[in-house]
């Protein structure tokens, strides 16, 4: 018997051309979100297809999406952090761990990963790091940067294994968000380390 092998395609895309893909990534984001630890909702999914609508006119704009036998498998979305920095979403609580001039030195002009994002029934494939990499390989000089929760173990430690480094430190019984950098930003030697 002669084994198939079936390749898993990844597409990048550095404009509005994406969203001819919007009920695709409507459907992965609902998958990958909407269940623990997430717990997001429909609401939630109808905010990021509108903020994708605005955010891939963003500077630096770059996605990455898998796709395999016609199906979207999983995505990731990033771009340039602007000055002023912005204080939407979970930006503000990233610019009071680390401080303004870490937030200014560390962050701004850096690529920004904003969403990755990958169907339930692939993951721990690969695929997620294969999207990561698409979308952060060419950030300027290396830096790059991301925010997660942290009730999602798994996502922590899946940045870890890819090289990021973890540069807020919430308290032991904090909630909220963290900031990790990209393995190649310069900063990442002078991220705090966790008492």
């Amino acid at each position: 018997m002669t084994e198939i092998r079936v390749h898993t395609e990844i597409q990048v895309h550095k404009d509005a051309q994406l969203l001819a893909h919007i009920e695709d990534l409507r459907s992965v984001y609902v998958d990958a979100f909407c269940a623990p630890p997430w717990n997001e909702n429909d609401e939630r999914a109808a905010d990021f297809v509108g903020r994708l609508r605005v955010d891939v006119d963003r500077p630096g704009f770059t996605a990455a999406t898998a796709v395999r036998d016609g199906e979207l498998l999983g995505f990731a979305t990033a771009w340039t952090t602007l000055a002023p920095f912005p204080d939407d979403r979970c930006h503000a609580q990233a610019a009071a761990g680390l401080g303004p001039d870490h937030t200014s030195d560390w962050l701004v002009g850096a690529r920004e990963l904003d969403e990755l994002a990958v169907r339930r029934a692939a993951r721990g494939t690969g695929l997620a790091a294969r999207l990561l990499e698409t979308v952060t390989a060419d950030a300027p000089g290396g830096r790059c940067w991301l925010v997660t929760s942290l009730r999602s173990d798994r996502a922590m430690s899946f940045y870890r294994h890819q090289g990021w480094t973890q540069a807020t430190h919430p308290s032991p019984a904090g909630r909220g968000v963290v900031v990790f950098l990209g393995p190649r930003h310069p900063a990442r030697a002078l991220a705090p380390q966790p008492l």
